[in-house]
């Protein structure tokens, strides 16, 4: 269900209507607009008596909501959501004609590593810094991050660069120390239906980069984004990340009609990993500029200063001199289509 209000509503007439919603044991998401403000409702098991709520003042009308994920869907929220990332140097934005670019290690392996990207990646004026300290990976035996030391290392980044800083959560353990020291928590793939830790991640205080699990459909998909949404965080962006299929050319396929896809079904920004959804160096420039050109609102790209000692996917990941070039042909591609790169 979801309750309009009338363009010239107060403050206190969209509190009011809140707290009768809460008053029959539901929960309300005030979702604010550029014209007016919309109320989600979440929790109603059946029908609701809308008369007690559309003659209330300030609402215009209430509209059923058909689809089951009703805060992420364009009939919640027409116009698209452009979130505010804060960094040392002025707020990022993503969603809308914005698009974002992060970069870093997969990895965060020491100190000199992610500092010596870093300072190759300022020279880019790239604003967002990506690097995992906890990698869950498919064998037990693999680096599996520096976990607290890694996120410290990030930190340090984000002072001496002014970068906002992306990185992953695995658990609910692992979340509260992101928050602590991260501005973005990303939910990767593995853990697109870890559904407790979907309901962490919408509790918590940073943004959220969702990446869709490498079998998801496009519902399932924006169903996990529900879930956050629903615990109250709704600085939410999904990431294509790539699905795995037949083909034997890459290491996954790069899904990029998902891209439009979910723009006509949500309001959410959604990024494009062409690292992981290739897993080759070589395929990372070109796909970015498809996913520029098809309206991603962001690309997430591994760039490590020496690929072939990596720790983590050094065969995905390009030179900082590589991403400088991949910078300005996805300027160029974003120009064409009058967006701006952030």
């Amino acid at each position: 269900m979801l309750i309009v209000m009338q363009s010239h509503a107060t403050e206190e007439q969209i509190r009011a209507v809140c707290a009768r919603i809460e008053s029959l044991g539901l929960k309300a998401h005030p979702i604010p607009g550029s014209l007016r403000t919309a109320i989600g409702i979440t929790g109603n098991q059946g029908s609701l008596d809308l008369g007690v709520l559309e003659s209330m003042s300030g609402v215009v009308e209430c509209i059923p909501v058909s689809k089951p994920y009703k805060l992420v869907s364009r009939d919640a929220k027409e116009e698209d959501t452009v979130l505010r990332i804060p960094t040392p140097s002025g707020d990022v934005l993503v969603g809308g004609k914005h698009i974002a670019l992060v970069a870093g290690p997969c990895a965060v392996e020491t100190e000199d590593q992610c500092m010596t990207v870093g300072a190759q990646l300022k020279a880019t004026g790239v604003r967002l810094f990506r690097g995992g300290a906890y990698k869950p990976r498919t064998s037990p035996y693999s680096f599996q991050g520096l976990g607290e030391e890694g996120l410290k290392i990030l930190a340090k980044v984000r002072d001496a660069y002014g970068f906002g800083i992306i990185t992953e959560a695995i658990d609910n353990e692992s979340l509260a120390l992101v928050e602590d020291y991260a501005d973005v928590i990303q939910i990767g793939a593995r853990n697109m239906q870890n559904f407790s830790l979907l309901k962490r991640a919408g509790r918590a205080k940073k943004p959220v980069l969702l990446k869709r699990g490498m079998s998801a459909t496009l519902d399932e998909f924006l169903m996990a984004a529900e879930y956050i949404l629903s615990e109250g965080n709704y600085n939410v962006m999904l990431c294509e990340r790539g699905v795995r299929t037949f083909s034997d050319f890459s290491r996954n396929t790069l899904d990029l009609a998902v891209v439009p896809a979910v723009q006509k079904r949500s309001h959410l920004p959604i990024l494009v990993d062409p690292s992981h959804g290739t897993g080759k160096r070589n395929k990372v420039l070109p796909l970015s500029r498809a996913a520029v050109a098809v309206g991603a609102n962001g690309l997430l790209v591994e760039v490590h200063h020496d690929p072939e000692k990596a720790l983590s996917d050094g065969m995905q990941s390009i030179l900082p001199e590589e991403f400088a070039e991949l910078t300005v042909e996805v300027k160029q591609v974003a120009n064409v289509l009058h967006r701006i790169v952030n």
